[in-house]
């Protein structure tokens, strides 16, 4: 099997996996206070100092949870709820447009369930990026506290957003919280405390961590009601602690710092061959003149639909994925796409692949090979 699907799950990878086994091996619970326990704790405290040194936060700000859709539900639903209990509600959240499903989902809820609450999209521009004068609009019409959830790095084209400048316009035009879905942005600059953001998610399962593992990372006085109750995390995340999946995050983590330079240049230089080649087969690339992740290109070929594609990929062996989400076997429009103002026709056929840590050159001619086949075959049936 070729695995080009890195911004769904990235392998684990061998340093995580270690990680992982060390930790299984340990048995205590890191809340106990005889020396098993204190040694699952002592790991769990050196992943959360590796962590934060990887969001440019301070450890004593990072929260453990099951990943990032409980940390994007954590931020926004433990930030809404914690304002109105301390006397100073959130009147209106802004989503972004191009916002991950469980950014979307947490939003409809809140819109449903919090008296008073004012959900707004956040408009972009054609490659995907907040258009900063509509939003500027957007934030000075009407008053009380808001919630601004932003996306750093978008998972099905890769576009990358100005955190900094959104965050000084939001902090300028008045009272308002900053999270950060920072869920896909391993191969890209995260800098909470530069960014001036009050929450930030991340996975660990994106950077080649295990599955099942994230982390919220809160500013120092931002608001946050838990969603679990208990006295672990900082009383903001209930339950006993995935040692080992802490672990395997801290691993994935050291492992990409120590060597990130080097995996940037590499997948990026796989990427753009593939990229170059693809156009060259009547590809249309989205996005493809804005700043975007190394790793990731979302294209289309006219005429070839995503779901025709994706099955003779797969017959070949080869994972990539639609640009669209899958339910019940069928591939439907992009929410992303759609926001960008792709049209349908083209919207469909939309296919992204994603590289990684351990993708070669020789796995991405192999994609290029099999669409070159499939695109053959189906030149010959309408020749016939």
């Amino acid at each position: 099997m070729i695995y080009l699907d890195h911004n769904a799950t990235s392998p684990l990878r061998p340093e995580a996996a270690a990680a992982v086994a060390r930790a299984l091996e340990i048995g205590g619970n890191p809340s106990s206070v005889h020396a098993m326990g204190r040694a699952a704790r002592t790991v769990i405290e050196n992943a959360r100092e590796t962590v934060a040194a990887f969001a440019g936060a301070a450890p004593g700000e990072v929260i453990f949870t099951s990943g990032g859709a409980e940390s994007n539900a954590l931020a926004l639903r433990g930030a809404v709820l914690s304002a109105t209990e301390t006397g100073e509600p959130v009147t209106r959240l802004f989503v972004q447009g191009t916002a991950h499903d469980s950014v979307r989902a947490v939003a409809a809820s809140l819109a449903e369930t919090v008296p008073g609450l004012h959900v707004s999209e956040i408009a972009v521009d054609a490659n995907g990026r907040v258009d900063q004068r509509k939003f500027r609009a957007q934030l000075t019409n009407g008053g009380g506290r808001s919630l601004v959830s932003l996306m750093s790095v978008n998972n099905e084209t890769g576009v990358f957003e100005d955190i900094g400048s959104l965050a000084k316009l939001i902090r300028d035009e008045g009272n308002a919280l900053i999270h950060v879905d920072g869920v896909s942005s391993g191969y890209c600059p995260i800098a909470f405390r530069e960014w001036d953001a009050d929450y930030l998610s991340i996975s660990a399962h994106k950077l080649g961590g295990p599955q099942g593992t994230g982390a919220l990372i809160v500013k120092d006085g931002a608001p946050l009601a838990p969603l679990i109750d208990g006295f672990q995390e900082m009383r903001r995340r209930g339950g006993t602690e995935n040692v080992s999946g802490i672990a395997g995050f801290g691993a994935a983590v050291r492992t990409l710092q120590a060597n990130r330079e080097e995996e940037v240049a590499r997948v990026k230089a796989v990427r753009d061959s593939f990229e170059k080649t693809v156009v060259n087969l009547g590809a249309i690339v989205f996005a493809k003149d804005a700043e975007r992740a190394p790793n990731t290109t979302c294209f289309a070929i006219p005429g070839l639909s995503a779901e025709t594609a994706l099955m003779a990929l797969d017959l070949d062996g080869i994972c990539v994925s639609s640009g669209a989400a899958c339910s019940s076997g069928k591939v439907g429009r992009s929410h992303v796409l759609k926001a960008m103002g792709v049209p349908d026709d083209l919207a469909r056929c939309a296919l992204r692949v994603s590289f990684g840590w351990n993708s070669t050159q020789e796995d991405a001619d192999a994609c290029i090979a099999s669409l070159e086949k499939l695109l053959a075959r189906i030149s010959a049936r309408k020749a016939a």
